[in-house]
């Protein structure tokens, strides 16, 4: 039998609950082949769904040869957001997590679309990695499962790829996102609807190969129990229940089963599954190969199913932001250690960084709540590209932020961390902040000069008296006065802040310090 999703879950790892009021949170999951919504309670630590809505987009079918989103699809997808929309209009911004998946990250035109489709929802749009995906997905999926004790196997069938789980006691212990998917190997290998021998050889083939390079080191690290989510893995423990193939989840023996099905339909017109949606259809072919070749080259012979997922894990990750259990905390104190970053002084830094934000928010209006967090990460991590060479740290850092999969984080949010690790010293690197979003450019430029000014202010690394700071905006122009005394008693702070000046000219915000 399948395992049952719980009505509501505690969010606390001590299994405390919260004596914070009960909110609505909400997350949207922009995949391949369905969009989804699901808006929850967070009842005093605990969620309790209150809403879902999917609808078929199949957004990643409509990627063509030059890897651009049709017109087709992107206004299938606005429509869609448009309407989800309207159920979110109310809600506040940190009470909304929105995600695209595979197909808008490998989407030439993705950004062209995303513009459109915030506007649409109301709400941005974060692209997340695929081990970011898979992160999520175990979440979702593992505080769904009520069974027993030891690793879990997580298998997620999207549209445009596929994430593989091992984890225990709630942790993952290893992810993996592979280029196969009910979408991607339906419009290779069954554009035409036809279901002979041959196409689901050769689909079986080509999946294998995807998932060659990932199999050895899964199988290495093992497990006890199987379980798969999302709807194309779902749709097949439903039918294994149809045609009465078996008698608990999915087995291989009743895959092969289905695909024989399938091949004697011939046509996927013709196929008349009960359980089989209209909608689906068109994809099934493509999913039924992608989790056959998993069966096989992992040698799993029985699979369980769960209703939570990647949306789960979305609601799980923002309610544990609200509830300061974030993972992204866990991921910059991860990097401190691995990059032995000085604690202490990263700690002076934070100080007068957010001192200084206090000030410049006072006479400039700017998101403080955003620029309180990554001040504070930036602040961190900013030395970890020491540990790679002295010369051109800053770029080092830059690099590793830009480029490592960071569990909690979005490929924007990345970005502005590698942006303000990148621009902390020296230079200014205008081509960090126009890999921004729009709305986050001018902050970033206003976080650089207080993270920039706070690292000068604690140059000589030993614990000291703040100076005292003034800040005003002088028509348009930003002054920043740090107090004579203190500066005559740090003369090389005081040059390096005239200096300063000649950096910061090239920033579309007038900065006098």
């Amino acid at each position: 039998m399948d395992v049952p999703s719980p009505i509501s879950s505690p969010i606390s790892s001590s299994g405390e609950l919260s004596s914070e009021p009960s909110s609505v949170i909400a997350a949207v999951d922009l995949g391949s082949n369905s969009f989804h919504m699901v808006v929850a309670q967070d009842q005093h630590g605990q969620l309790k769904i209150i809403d879902r809505i999917r609808e078929m987009v199949r957004l990643g079918a409509g990627i063509n040869s030059s890897e651009k989103l049709s017109k087709e699809s992107q206004e299938r997808g606005i429509e869609c957001l448009q309407r989800f929309g309207q159920r979110l209009q109310e809600m506040h911004a940190n009470s909304v997590r929105v995600v695209g998946t595979n197909t808008l990250r490998v989407a030439k035109n993705g950004s062209e679309f995303i513009q459109r489709a915030e506007v649409a929802l109301g709400h941005p749009i974060q692209i997340i990695s695929g081990v970011e995906e898979a992160r999520l997905i175990y979440q979702g999926t593992i505080h769904s499962v009520t069974g027993p004790d030891g690793k879990w196997l997580v298998i997620d069938i999207g549209g445009g790829s596929t994430e593989i789980i091992i984890g225990q006691r709630g942790e993952p212990l290893l992810m993996e996102s592979v280029q196969i998917g009910c979408v991607v190997l339906s419009e290779k290998f069954f554009t035409d609807g036809g279901l002979e021998k041959k196409k689901f050889k050769k689909a079986l083939v080509e999946a294998k190969l995807q998932l060659q390079p990932i199999v050895s080191r899964v199988k290495e690290l093992g497990w006890q129990h199987v379980v798969g989510t999302a709807g194309t893995i779902r749709t097949i423990a439903e039918l294994m229940r149809e045609f009465e193939l078996s008698d608990q989840g999915i087995s291989n023996k009743g895959i092969s089963a289905l695909i024989s099905k399938m091949q004697d339909a011939g046509q996927i017109d013709s196929v008349n599954f009960e359980s089989l949606a209209k909608e689906r259809k068109p994809v099934f072919a493509g999913g039924l190969v992608a989790l056959k070749a998993i069966f096989e080259e992992l040698g799993i012979k029985k699979m369980l199913t769960s209703d939570g997922g990647l949306r789960e894990g979305l609601l799980f990750d923002l309610a544990g932001r609200i509830h300061h259990q974030d993972a992204r905390d866990r991921t910059v104190y991860s990097l401190m250690r691995r990059y032995h970053v000085d604690f202490e002084h990263a700690g002076r830094i934070k100080t007068t960084a957010l001192h200084l934000l206090d000030k410049v928010s006072s006479v400039r209006k700017i998101d403080n709540e955003i620029a309180y967090q990554f001040l504070i990460w930036a602040a961190d991590l900013h030395e970890i590209g020491l540990d790679i060479s002295h010369s051109k740290y800053h770029r080092h850092g830059a690099y590793l932020l830009d480029n490592s999969d960071l569990m909690g984080f979005s490929w924007n949010e990345q970005r502005l961390l590698a942006c303000l690790v990148g621009n902390h010293r020296r230079k200014i690197n205008a081509e960090l902040i126009e890999k921004l979003p729009s709305r986050w450019q001018e902050l970033s430029m206003y976080m650089i000069v207080i993270l920039r000014v706070a690292i000068l202010i604690n140059r000589d690394r030993i614990p000291k008296k703040l100076p005292k700071i003034i800040v005003q905006d002088d028509e348009g122009l930003l002054r920043i006065t740090i107090e004579k005394k203190w500066l005559e008693d740090h003369p090389l702070t005081g040059a390096e802040l005239e200096q300063e000046e000649n950096y910061l000219k090239v920033l579309s915000i007038k900065v006098d310090l």
